[in-house]
């Protein structure tokens, strides 16, 4: 899957690799800055706390944004998670319906999936005090050789520029493709 470059990914597998992964991204963020210790600090813990919530919810990676548009910092996410379960795109519209937009699509290279877009007043969201809602894209995509599904949760806390964003989204998750492991011959997201 190819995200934008101003897109920062968290691996979330591994306690280690997440922590050195915030840590990298923490004095990238704050190169030079060295009179925000308490900024920094909070920052961080911030971040980590994200990291380790979405490995809570099954995720193996996280996307971060810091993409900005005149300035202006366009804030949104990305979870990749596995769901040990396997849905074809059928099933999961069935199982979602009437919790927000849900449709079958067709990515590109990974064939049928459905599509989920709702908003939700998230906890984050109460308490870094934003006044909008997140608008959530999910996509649910069956993996090829396996019982599992694979779950990208899209978020973005810019309700004014939500259907922008969506767009960004739609594009990002279009990139996805399968690829062989070369040991045990597994499929996996090709990243």
């Amino acid at each position: 899957m190819i995200t934008p470059e101003d897109w920062y990914r968290i691996p979330l597998r591994s306690r280690e690799q997440r922590e050195a992964s915030v840590g990298a991204l923490i004095r990238r963020r704050f190169a030079g800055v060295d009179d925000q210790p308490v900024l920094r600090r909070q920052a961080e813990e911030q971040l980590k706390g994200a990291a380790l919530a979405g490995f809570d919810q099954g995720g193996v990676v996280l996307y971060l944004s810091f993409l900005e548009a005149a300035g202006i910092p366009l804030s949104a996410s990305l979870l990749v998670s596995r769901v040990h379960r396997r849905f074809d795109s059928l099933d999961a519209i069935a199982a979602l319906a009437g919790q927000g937009e849900v449709a079958p699509v067709t990515l590109p290279a990974v064939g049928r999936a459905a599509r989920r877009r709702r908003t939700e007043r998230t906890r984050e969201s109460r308490k870094l005090g934003s006044e909008f809602d997140d608008t959530i894209v999910e996509y649910f995509v069956p993996a090829p050789r396996n019982d599992e599904t694979l779950m990208l949760t899209f978020s973005t806390p810019m309700e004014p520029i939500a259907d922008a964003m969506v767009e960004l989204f739609d594009a990002i998750a279009g990139t996805l493709r399968w690829r062989t492991r070369t040991t045990g011959g597994e499929e996996g997201p090709h990243e």
